[in-house]
């Protein structure tokens, strides 16, 4: 799958980066704000998107409206620090296909991947 990544801290990115890639799917692009997130899903098209709640510029739950404006169908898993679940409840309430608390493990990355890739069988 071809993943962008959005998320102010460039570590987040990296760490996420890391997990798909060796997953065997393609990070084809990175932002560092929510501005240039959507700017770059239109760009890009990519299968998925890793959005950061919290962000500089344009928060990620705006980013994720401007992204589904471009898309409906667009797929964006929300980041999020604990403490911020009234956020993912309102971000899966405007269209994002699923959430991951930080910090988190490989694994629930690899299973919403997974979960997704079955989706795109049926």
């Amino acid at each position: 799958m071809k993943v962008l990544l959005v998320d102010d801290s460039k570590y987040m990115r990296h760490y996420i980066k890391t997990i798909v890639t060796e997953a065997g799917h393609v990070v084809v692009g990175e932002a560092s704000d929510g501005q240039m997130g959507i700017d770059l899903y239109d760009e890009l098209r990519p299968d998925v998107v890793f959005m950061d709640i919290t962000m500089p510029v344009l928060s990620g739950f705006d980013s994720l409206k401007g992204i589904r404006q471009i898309d409906p169908k667009a797929v964006v898993i929300m980041c999020s620090a604990m403490g911020q679940q009234w956020l993912i409840r309102d971000s899966i309430l405007e269209g994002a296909y699923d959430f991951v608390t930080k910090p988190f493990k490989a694994d629930k990355v690899l299973f919403i991947l997974s979960r997704y890739g079955e989706h795109l069988k049926r």
